[in-house]
């Protein structure tokens, strides 16, 4: 009897009317010749009907091992289920959109930190340092205010690791850190609403 070790993948994308094989849904440890044949076993193929979300339970590949043969013993390890994005193509943006996008954006970043300073009286501190280095009493203390300025813009490149495209280390981002925990959480709903899915249409049965 060949032993079989499957361990399901978290999440996958694949294109529409794309075949997804066994290989796209799940890591196989075993024999070669046996591992190969299982791998290239046709699982579904995506249509229109699917939408953007496929979920892939561990049941659905062990039918479709235990499809090619009986005999194979399986072990598994890992996540239950794998989560399939479909792929569609993207609807290309205008100019004049994405720039609008962008300066609102922009504009609203910058109310965001003049209205904090604001609330934290950040001018009257700036005063009060600059008559404290200097000795003398400026309403418009640009010699603290612009180094401060500068000095803004970069600890906030520094602090979300990216400038452009470009990181400055191997370390994620606060940002990429919420995104990640955001998907697992989407990911856990997705899988959990699937089952209740499941569960109700067995009921009607």
């Amino acid at each position: 009897m060949d032993l079989i070790y499957l361990r399901m993948r978290n999440r996958v994308h694949v294109q529409k009317n794309q075949q997804v094989r066994l290989k796209d849904v799940a890591k196989f440890i075993g024999d070669d010749e046996q591992v190969k044949k299982i791998e290239e076993e046709v699982l579904l193929t995506v249509t229109h009907e699917d939408k953007n979300i496929i979920i892939i339970d561990l049941v659905q590949v062990i039918e479709a091992i235990q499809a090619i043969d009986q005999s194979i013993e399986i072990q598994t390890f890992g996540p239950s289920q794998t989560i399939i994005e479909v792929i569609y193509e993207k609807q290309k943006v205008s100019f004049l959109a994405f720039t609008a996008v962008w300066l609102l954006l922009f504009l609203g970043a910058g109310m965001t930190i003049m209205n904090f300073h604001v609330d934290v009286s950040m001018g009257e501190v700036h005063q009060k340092l600059f008559t404290l280095i200097t000795g003398r009493e400026d309403r418009k203390p640009l010699l603290i205010q612009i180094p401060y300025s500068f000095g803004l813009g970069i600890g906030m490149i520094l602090f979300f690791n990216h400038f452009f495209k470009k990181r400055f280390n191997e370390e994620p981002s606060p940002l990429e850190v919420e995104m990640f925990n955001y998907q697992q959480d989407l990911d856990q709903y997705v899988i959990m609403n699937e089952n209740k899915e499941s569960n109700r249409h067995l009921d009607n049965r």
